[in-house]
Parts: C-alpha cells; structure tokens; sequence
C-alpha cells in the first residue's frame, strides 16, 4: 500500500481524552456532518455524470474525518483555506448545502454566484476562505490570514488570538511557495497550522514516487523550527484528541505547527481519474476503516456507559433519511436556481486591471450578495 496500512483499527473507550469530555450531542452532530459530506458527494458525482455540473470536480468522499475533526477543534472565527478538494470541508465549516451545490452546478445562488465552481467555495460569515486551484498557493494565502490575526490582536488590539487552518494535499508539500510560507510562519511566529492531508497520492502518483522522506513529512516542518506531528486522520474522535491540544497551544503561544494528517480518499484524483495506478483491493482495504461507520459502531455501543447507547440503529437509519432528503433539496434548489446574468456578473466582483487600448474596458463593480449566506 502507499503509506500507513489500513489494517489498524482502533477501540474507543472511556478516558481522559479531550473528545471523553464532549457531549453525546456533539459526537452524533460530527456523524451528521460526515454523512452530509459522503451523501453530498455521492450526488455530485451523479450530477457530473450528468453533464449537470462541469469543469474540474474532486471528490472528498473517504477523507470525512479530517475536515470534521479538525474543524472541530478550532473557534468558528478562526480562519481556514483550502486547496481545491473543498466541499466537505465547506459543508464542516457550516456552508448551506443549498448554496454548495449551487455552486457546482454554476449557479447564481452558489456562493461565487456560480463563477468559482468545484474548486472555489468561500464563505465569508463562517471564515471560509476558499478553495484555491492552483497547487499549493493557499499557503502563502494561509501565512497572510495568521498574519492579520495576530497583528489585529497584538498591535491594532481589536481581535483577540486566533489560529488559521490552512489545508493542503501531500503533493503541494514540494511546491517552492509552501517552504517560503513555512520559513515566514516561523520567523514571524504566525499562528497558522498546516494540515496536510496526506492521502497518499498526488493525482495518479504515489507519495513515495514523488517526495523524498516521505515516510518522515513532519521534517519537513521541523527542518524550520515548526512543531510537526502525524496523526491518524480516519479516525475522526483521534483526529480531534491530537489536534485540538495543538490547535490550543499554537493560538495560545501564537506559533506555527505543521499536521501529516494520513487519511485516504475512495474515488479517484478527480472525476476523469481512470485510477489505474491502485488496485480495487487496495482501496477495499481502507473502506473497511471507514469513519463514519466506525463512528456509528461507537455511538451505539463503546461510548455507553452501561445505559441507553447514544445512537441505535433506527436512528442512524433515520439520520440517513434525513440527510439523502437534505441533499436531494440541495440538488433540486441547484437545478432551479438561475444562471448568471452575464451582463451583470462578468465584471462584478473579480479584479480586473485592464491595460490601455484593450477592450472590452470595464470597471470594477460590486454584484448582488447571495440572501443564503
């Protein structure tokens, strides 16, 4: 296999970990959202094959507890960024399925009104700063947002300490801009933690083709002076436990950490990924993992302290009505939602500088905002 083998369940039971402490509520509310992320994902693929939704499209599905975990762990104010595999982390950031899937089909509800597509969901009342298509260039991005952060909290004194999430695969860790980030980050004491999701390919090829030491990423954080750490990321109560201590410490010394979040994903790279470079019992393998059922199974049994189980199967069952019922809506809303108007959308709301004799000369204007966010 391409990394970690996915032979290594693990048992949960009471403790002194940071997830023992958390309500029964908000256990079964991380289940929600990694089902909404894994029913939402099912349909878009449905609805690219439908030719309803175009351009690139890069599925989250198998990777749910990274997103959901590690968000988890943050305030709802702190910011995150992201690379272009950003649905299910839009969706656990707090993102209106709805305005998610407008988005992909291109509509004017999305939220880019339909011009950022698959790759570009922002969402600025839940500090979603986007989905980024280019490889590795949310990073700098991501150095900046901490940046801001600790200069409104310890110079203009009008925030308070804050820690920035900035998501991206284990193929962006060689880019030449992610080491400048990670050398500004340490210099300037920038609270930003870069979460690798280290899926274990860089679109069709494997991370020990591609990047030396890969079996030993946190150097690359230490090699800077950055706190680095590994985590099982299909695990999502384990995701949370390591990560929200860390997440903790970074805002509260105000300092960088660098996260080799090892997770895998179901489908391919994107959705003209033929998959050739793994085998079908390889990704079986890590399907037999699967988080979300490895959730479910511990809310319906090892959380119960000799009491009713948090969750019995009729209510997953139910709970998983509910969700393919929400993400139907969403793609019914995004079916009906109107397309841009092209005359007034295409200079509104993007930067353009224009130089002189080139037409067509526009200026810059601000659009309609979308009622949903």
């Amino acid at each position: 296999m391409s990394q970690t083998s996915a032979k290594n369940p693990r048992a949960h039971t009471k403790g002194d970990r940071p997830s023992d402490a958390l309500p029964d509520k908000t256990l079964l509310k991380w289940l929600h959202d990694m089902q909404l992320i894994r029913e939402f994902e099912t349909r878009t693929m449905q609805a690219y094959q439908q030719a309803k939704i175009g351009g690139f499209c890069h599925i989250y599905s198998g990777q749910e507890a990274s997103a959901v975990g590690t968000i988890a762990a943050v305030e709802h104010d702190d910011p995150v960024i992201l690379a272009y595999r950003d649905h299910g982390h839009a969706l656990a950031r707090g993102m209106d399925p709805r305005v998610c899937m407008a988005e992909m089909f291109g509509r004017q509800a999305g939220c880019a009104k339909g011009k950022g597509g698959s790759m570009h969901m922002f969402d600025k009342p839940n500090w979603l700063f986007g989905g980024h298509g280019i490889v590795g260039a949310q990073t700098p991005l991501g150095a900046g947002l901490a940046f801001a952060a600790r200069y409104e909290w310890e110079v203009l004194e009008t925030g308070k300490k804050k820690v920035c999430l900035c998501y991206l695969g284990d193929g962006a860790i060689d880019q030449g801009a992610f080491h400048e980030a990670l050398n500004l980050a340490s210099l300037f004491g920038l609270p930003v933690i870069y979460v690798i999701e280290n899926n274990g390919y860089s679109m069709g090829t494997a991370i020990h083709r591609h990047t030396a030491n890969h079996d030993r990423l946190t150097m690359r954080g230490e090699s800077y002076g950055i706190k680095s750490v590994e985590i099982d990321g299909f695990d999502v109560l384990n995701v949370y436990d390591q990560f929200r201590p860390l997440a903790e410490e970074c805002r509260d010394l105000q300092r960088p950490a660098f996260v080799d979040l090892k997770t895998y994903r179901y489908m391919g790279h994107s959705m003209s990924d033929p998959q050739k470079y793994r085998t079908k019992e390889e990704v079986d393998e890590w399907k037999e993992r699967d988080s979300i059922a490895a959730l479910a199974s511990h809310l319906m049994g090892s959380r119960d302290d000799g009491g009713r189980a948090c969750l019995t199967e009729d209510e997953w069952k139910e709970m998983q009505r509910s969700i393919r019922e929400i993400v139907k809506e969403a793609v019914d809303f995004a079916e009906s939602a109107p397309a841009p108007d092209i005359e007034a959308e295409l200079y509104s709301d993007v930067f353009i500088n224009p130089l002189p004799q080139s037409s067509p000369i526009r200026d810059y204007v601000h659009g309609e905002k979308n009622p949903l966010l």
